[in-house]
């Protein structure tokens, strides 16, 4: 389907209708929006369109058949290329945004700023590790892979003391469903709420902790003395260990208002700043969610453009 021909909501000063600060799935879908309404728009992403998606074995929770992060992610990123009326800037950091009652202005790293009446900032999460988490105490050495880079040939068979309940632990169980091996999670009272999808998976063993201290490598082996939120303690020991903290946002930054965990709440920013995806909330980091409220951050800076120019 074609792109509507451009609809110059913004003043020929500006580089563009919509600056998109991101280039998952929530950027992404924020310029295919914009582009369906003639919104010319600029992506700006320093890695490549849907990095994430690429790390994601298996999907069960997205419409259009794709069963794979890979293969939605080809299908993104084919489609966002064929879009005309946006200009896709890959290799680029966004250093700052600013607003104010005139227009948007980011800076990239190049020092290079980018103008529009609006941005979308869809820039998402970052892995946690364990000097971001109090509930641990670790000495100090290599750092712990996450779960999602586990190969299924490497841990069958053995024991993994797993860090944290976030969501790639069910990821990993329903992209390996034959495998015999076995998940100590240990987890914090504020994981509790995402641990409900493997709760009854006889490969888990779950562990809320109030505190836990790994204790200095011997050979590959691990061992951590756990207190549970009883007060209890336990030794508990593994084959190897593995992160699944959670994520921390990545706002750039400038103009935009973040809570007291970290998250830009949409409600609470500048009238020209519009946040979409992960970086909303660690309640609603899914890709359907995620691509949902990209669309509708486009159609948002269209509407309030059109509102603008009819008042104005």
């Amino acid at each position: 389907m074609a792109d509507t021909p451009p609809c110059n909501l913004s003043p020929a000063a500006h580089d563009a209708d919509l600056i998109i600060v991101g280039g998952g799935p929530a950027g992404c879908a924020a310029a295919r929006m914009a582009a369906s309404v003639g919104m010319r728009s600029i992506l700006i992403e320093p890695d490549t369109l849907c990095r994430s998606l690429y790390r994601i074995p298996v999907l069960n929770n997205v419409l259009g058949g794709y069963t794979s992060g890979p293969e939605l992610a080809d299908s993104i990123t084919t489609e966002l290329k064929s879009t005309e009326l946006c200009r896709i800037e890959l290799g680029r950091r966004v250093t700052e945004l600013r607003a104010d009652d005139v227009t948007l202005t980011v800076t990239v790293d190049t020092g290079a700023r980018l103008t529009a009446p609006f941005a979308v900032v869809a820039t998402g999460v970052g892995p946690l590790q364990l000097r971001d988490v109090a509930w641990i105490t670790a000495p100090d050495g290599p750092a712990l892979p996450p779960l999602w880079q586990a190969e299924a040939d490497e841990v069958r068979g053995r024991t993994l003391l797993v860090l944290g309940g976030d969501r790639p632990i069910g990821t990993f169980l329903r992209a390996n469903p034959a495998t015999d091996t076995r998940l100590l999670v240990a987890y914090p009272t504020a994981d509790e709420y995402k641990i409900e999808e493997i709760r009854e998976d006889p490969r888990v063993t779950l562990f809320p902790v109030e505190h836990l201290t790994l204790a200095p490598a011997e050979g590959t082996a691990v061992s951590a003395l756990a207190v549970g939120r009883d007060g209890e303690r336990r030794t508990v020991a593994a084959d190897a260990a593995y992160l699944s903290l959670g994520n921390a946002p990545t706002a750039p930054s400038g103009d935009l208002t973040r809570g007291h965990d970290g998250y830009c709440p949409p409600t609470d920013q500048h009238p020209r700043v519009i946040v979409a995806g992960d970086l909303r909330s660690a309640r609603y980091q899914r890709i359907m969610t995620a691509l949902g409220s990209g669309g509708e951050a486009a159609l948002h800076a269209y509407y309030a453009a059109r509102e603008v120019l009819t008042t104005g």
